[in-house]
């Protein structure tokens, strides 16, 4: 993600600035004027290598976390509902934050509003904290006069969308560690306790069996070259998540990791769940259909379902039906696109939406449990067949002395 910086004219004439994230210069325009601004200046804010380190130092202590933004929106409906004027409800939630850089952005905010200025324009100045979804549910509470209740249903979004990414996370983080504990065993094994064995049986004269050689030939690389592996490895990295950043990357990483065995339907149930809550909880909220489209394929975080939501919508600008488009892409399942589509035909595509997110949820959760339940006997395997075949490798030497002595 790039930073953009902009200077635009709002509809009421005030000229202001600010700064944005995103992938490339278009989305950022394609933001502003979606929320009625005229574009005067925009261009990318390039940070400095020695910047970047810093912003990556200090991420953790600045970030805004979801559990604040929870915690926020559901105070403020609170607040709102029992008829505390908005300016008077942000000055006590202001005394309450405890994260420096929400508090900052809160009180930014309250005299944003304070100056005349509509909440949802103030808070769409903030768009790195409140992203697109955020902020137009807000407009369509504010216009509906309803803001409290929707403040409401974005905290139960924002808490169910946090626990889908809690399950996804742990889906991947539990293979990632026992990968990476196999890797530092077995690199343990191979540069220091191989050697050791070796150089006894050079000692006594030994003459070592082809997969003892195998297996010192193998930890004679790893001694010398480890150094250059790994930089290997972190330069791949780096230039994946660069890769990623560009749209033709972003398209083929996401495609082939739909396609991955065992995870690709793990990610593929991940993105219909989230993508159904979204689109449920802001048509639900008052927000047109084009508009709830545009802003569920921006928060999609999958460039292949962003792209077939976003071909649904200009189909759907055109005449078509909701499930129609969604069918064609092939990204959604048939069951989906059929609950959809009885949705629109009865009139409650919001509810039947919220039963299709309830559904891929538990679908997920089962998943998430199979793919563990499955991850770990296999790792076990493997790590008892490496550490195995080393372990023989070693003593196939140690057989032949000790069949030489017996004679």
């Amino acid at each position: 993600m790039a930073l953009f910086g902009y200077k635009v004219r709002s509809p009421q004439g005030n000229i202001l600035t600010g700064t944005i994230e995103a992938r490339e210069q278009r989305m950022v325009i394609d933001r502003l004027r979606h929320q009625r601004f005229i574009v005067l200046e925009i261009g990318e804010i390039k940070k400095s290598a020695f910047r970047d380190l810093l912003d990556s130092i200090n991420f953790l202590k600045k970030r805004v976390k979801q559990k604040d933004l929870v915690l926020f929106s559901r105070q403020l409906s609170t607040l709102i509902g029992a008829g505390v004027p908005i300016v008077q409800g942000l000055t006590i939630l202001v005394e309450q934050i405890e994260n420096p850089a929400f508090k900052k952005v809160i009180t930014s905010v309250r005299e944003d509003i304070e100056s005349g200025t509509s909440i949802t324009e103030a808070l769409s100045r903030h768009s790195t904290v409140f992203g697109e979804l955020y902020v137009n549910m807000v407009k369509a509470g504010e216009l509906g006069g309803i803001l409290d209740i929707i403040l409401e249903r974005l905290s139960a979004y924002q808490e169910s969308a946090a626990a889908l990414r809690g399950k996804i996370r742990a889906a991947m983080i539990y293979p990632a560690v026992i990968a990476l504990v196999a890797g530092g065993v077995t690199t343990f094994l191979m540069i220091v306790v191989v050697p050791m064995f070796v150089k006894i049986f050079q000692q006594v004269g030994a003459e070592l069996p082809l997969p003892t050689q195998i297996l010192l030939a193998v930890s004679n690389f790893l001694k010398h070259y480890i150094i250059f592996l790994i930089i290997g490895l972190i330069a791949f990295v780096v230039g994946l998540r660069q890769y990623y950043k560009t749209e033709a990357g972003s398209m083929y990483i996401d495609t082939l990791l739909l396609k991955l065995p065992l995870f690709g339907p793990l990610l593929r149930k991940v993105a219909v769940a989230k993508f159904t809550r979204t689109f449920g909880t802001l048509v639900k909220s008052g927000v047109p259909i084009l508009q709830a489209l545009e802003t569920v394929a921006k928060t999609s975080g999958n460039r292949v379902v962003e792209k077939a939501v976003l071909a649904a919508k200009d189909a759907i600008r055109e005449g078509e039906r909701i499930s129609d488009p969604l069918k064609a892409s092939g990204v959604f399942p048939p069951m989906v696109t059929q609950m959809i589509s009885v949705g629109e035909e009865t009139g409650n595509l919001d509810a039947m939406l919220s039963k299709i997110a309830e559904f891929y949820e538990q679908e997920v959760d089962a998943a998430v449990s199979g793919l563990t339940s499955l991850i770990e006997p296999v790792v076990v395997v493997f790590m008892g067949v490496i550490i195995g075949a080393i372990a023989v490798a070693m003593y196939m030497p140690m057989f032949q002395l000790g069949a030489i002595v017996g004679r």
